[in-house]
């Protein structure tokens, strides 16, 4: 049997059991692997929270009745204010993802976040000024397209590295497990909260730009008279006939005769959300001339991306809402 006993060596006192087992066992500690240690704190918290199971009901009560709550508010707000609504969702899809990624250090993100908002800022400033600027739907509606493409990318491709590690291809490349799917959700994030994020500025830079007339006099009447060779929208000669296939844009022609950049036009059609000439005012279907491709989303794309506002904007709202609960009626 194992004692514990004490030794005496030139004066000097050595106790051997207790103290030799504990730092045997902190040696251990250190030694296990990142499972064995979560699963030794998942068993010291378990240990912790013994016989606490009515405050635990009570806890869950309280989850579920602020997530019903929460949820009904959310959904009368939305159908009685909309405007409203979706400013505050824009504003915290924005900034709550920038609270957590600079608590938990994530560089990465950090920087990519302050990239989209330099020039997303920039690109909102130039929309809301009044006179609109000619060149301003053009600027708009490329940035917008460009983001649209990249995080549309970004997610099909993180989506396929996800499939690729269900499937064990990754083992192919001897990749683990682990961070081949790390990558394929980080991706995919990315695309996701870039894409809708993008999505909800084009709209309200739209709506701003829809509601400010700078292409014409006040008077609604043009001011003067343009040739075939000068682009309605923005003043510029145009390069390319209406004829000919363009290396970079293409030149369209309206029923009205008027001549434009395809840039030009489609930045008045999809983010100016406007079913006239940008010069002379008459009545022009625009809208089938031209699609824009985060107008019309697949459905279940669409309630993935309300899904996503939902989980990124508010649920960290309610989570907070809950816990402040917990902490007013002493539940742990």
């Amino acid at each position: 049997m194992a004692g514990v006993f004490e030794v005496e060596v030139d004066g000097v006192e050595h106790n051997h059991g207790h103290g030799h087992r504990d730092d045997t066992s902190q040696i251990g500690l250190s030694e296990r692997s990142p499972e064995d240690k979560w699963r030794l704190e998942h068993a010291k918290m378990h240990a912790k929270h013994k016989g606490h199971e009515a405050m635990h009901a009570e806890m869950v009560l309280i989850l579920i009745v602020t997530l019903v709550i929460a949820q009904l508010v959310l959904v009368q707000w939305k159908q009685r204010h909309p405007k409203s609504y979706n400013l505050v969702t824009l504003f915290q899809m924005w900034v709550v993802p920038l609270y957590f990624t600079t608590k938990l250090h994530w560089w990465r993100f950090l920087v990519t976040w302050f990239i989209f908002s330099v020039v997303t800022a920039f690109i909102s400033f130039r929309a809301t000024r009044k006179p609109l600027d000619c060149t301003t739907p053009r600027l708009v509606y490329k940035w917008f397209l460009l983001l649209y493409k990249i995080s549309y990318t970004t997610g099909i491709v993180g989506y396929t590295v996800v499939m690729f590690t269900l499937f064990g291809i990754n083992l192919i490349f001897r990749i683990k497990p682990e961070d081949a799917m790390d990558f394929g959700v980080s991706l995919l994030f990315y695309g996701l909260y870039y894409g809708v994020l993008g999505r909800d500025f084009a709209e309200m830079c739209a709506d701003f730009m829809a509601s400010t007339v700078g292409y014409y006099s006040a008077s609604g009447m043009p001011t003067k008279h343009l040739s075939d060779s000068i682009c309605a929208v923005c003043g510029q000669p145009i390069l390319v006939d209406v004829s000919e296939e363009g290396i970079i844009e293409n030149t369209y022609r309206l029923s009205c005769n008027h001549v434009f950049h395809e840039f030009c036009i489609r930045g008045w059609c999809i983010v100016g959300k406007k079913q006239t000439c940008p010069y002379c005012k008459e009545k022009v279907d625009l809208k089938r001339m031209f699609s824009n491709p985060w107008e019309r989303p697949h459905v279940m794309y669409g309630q993935l991306l309300d899904w996503l506002r939902y989980l990124v904007a508010w649920q960290p709202i309610i989570i907070g809402l809950v816990q402040g609960i917990n902490y007013i009626l002493g539940l742990e």
